[in-house]
């Protein structure tokens, strides 16, 4: 199963990027993961928050295949421990997923069309966290329980 992170916008802060480029490097040997930065919205300051999230929403589902799992991270959404997010990973991996599609929103979130495609809402905190601080998590996360599932010495209870 691939696992990709679509995010919208880039990554500017040199130390997070190089954590995020760690993970990614260490993930290699374990899944095949890809991060894929869609732009930013052109003029957005002279969109509402609605619309802003209507253009991501379009360039947002234009990435997303019909038999993508579709996992949006979301503040409303389910939280896991580490070993209950390895636990979901593993279901996807062993439930068929050829590709399992994680997506952090834009400032304002998402639009309805992406919730309405969406297979699956998960939060990392109920503490809110800047998006490029959370594509280190997630990367980090991702690392987390591959090493779980291979039981691996990374991860302590």
């Amino acid at each position: 199963m691939d696992i990709v992170l679509i995010t919208v916008g880039k990554t500017t802060t040199p130390y997070i990027q190089a954590g995020i480029d760690e993970y990614c490097k260490r993930l290699k040997r374990y899944v095949p993961f890809s991060i894929k930065s869609l732009p930013d919205i052109k003029n957005s300051r002279k969109l509402t928050e609605s619309q802003q999230k209507e253009e991501e929403g379009k360039i947002i589902l234009g990435e997303v295949s019909v038999s993508d799992y579709v996992v949006l991270l979301d503040e409303r959404g389910e939280m896991f421990t580490s070993r209950g997010f390895s636990d979901f990973l593993q279901k996807g991996m062993s439930g068929g997923k050829k590709r399992m599609v994680f997506i952090v929103g834009g400032p304002y979130g998402f639009s309805p069309q992406v919730y309405s495609r969406a297979n699956f809402l998960l939060s990392f905190s109920k503490m809110t966290f800047s998006h490029e601080m959370i594509r280190l998590f997630f990367t980090e996360q991702i690392y987390r329980a591959m090493t779980i599932l291979r039981g691996e010495p990374y991860h302590h209870d």
